[in-house]
């Protein structure tokens, strides 16, 4: 993309002080890979397609439903029965042709989990069970990966960054993971689907400031409760 493009499009944040022009260098050079496509894993990857991330890997092994909708706002009714990932790149096609979209249709394991992660320099986390969370968390500590986490139910979210440039992780904050089949999640109690568009959007614009080596908060883990309009900051 020529320059005069380049400015066309980003100018926006491109007019920041603290981005400018070598912040969208930056940007548009880095990889950043988004474990799910679902409620947290859409504003994540519309916002880092719409910033002009270089590279963006979407991993998910699900298929659209229609019960997706009222949160995953990068799907459409026309693609309810397609995988998320493909679903997923028609969205960053059509928005950002520009931005390398990279599909994985697998789920992250321990076979996979360093092979995959070992190639982007940040990690989003948008999975929904803590044997994922757990996984590539431990993968991220091992490789030396910064990870954004987040995690949603109801009316409550969490974001944090984790392992950044030697930073505490998410063990350091829960040693050790709940069983999944012991915990409540979306399917059984819901979520209003504006919360996963907050907390995504955050997890987004954490990534971003990452990328441009802006300060973020480290070993804090911030709550936010959208019934009551609190967000709460708690350090570990």
């Amino acid at each position: 993309m020529k320059a005069k493009d380049i400015f066309k499009r980003y100018s926006r944040q491109i007019f920041i002080e603290e981005i400018g022009m070598e912040g969208q260098r930056r940007i548009m050079a880095s990889k950043v890979l988004v474990i799910g496509a679902g409620g947290l894993g859409s504003p994540v990857i519309q916002y880092l397609a719409a910033a002009g991330v270089g590279t963006l890997a979407v991993a998910d092994f699900d298929w659209v439903e229609l019960h997706n909708l009222n949160r995953q706002i990068i799907h459409t009714e026309n693609r309810v029965g397609s995988s998320k990932v493909k679903s997923a790149e028609i969205f960053v096609e059509e928005l950002n042709h520009q931005v390398a979209f990279i599909g994985i249709e697998d789920k992250i394991n321990e076979n996979n989990a360093e092979e995959i992660i070992s190639q982007y320099d940040v990690i989003v986390d948008g999975s929904d069970n803590f044997s994922t969370r757990y996984l590539v968390n431990d993968t991220c500590v091992k490789l030396k990966k910064t990870l954004i986490y987040g995690s949603i139910l109801g009316f409550s979210g969490q974001v944090a960054v984790f392992n950044h440039k030697g930073s505490r992780n998410l063990r350091d904050l829960f040693p050790e993971p709940p069983f999944d089949e012991d915990m409540p999640d979306c399917d059984s109690l819901g979520v209003l689907g504006a919360l996963p568009g907050i907390i995504g959007s955050m997890m987004a614009l954490q990534s971003l400031k990452i990328i441009t080596d802006l300060p973020v908060s480290l070993n804090q883990l911030t709550l936010v409760d959208v019934m009551n309009w609190r967000f709460q900051m708690i350090d570990f």
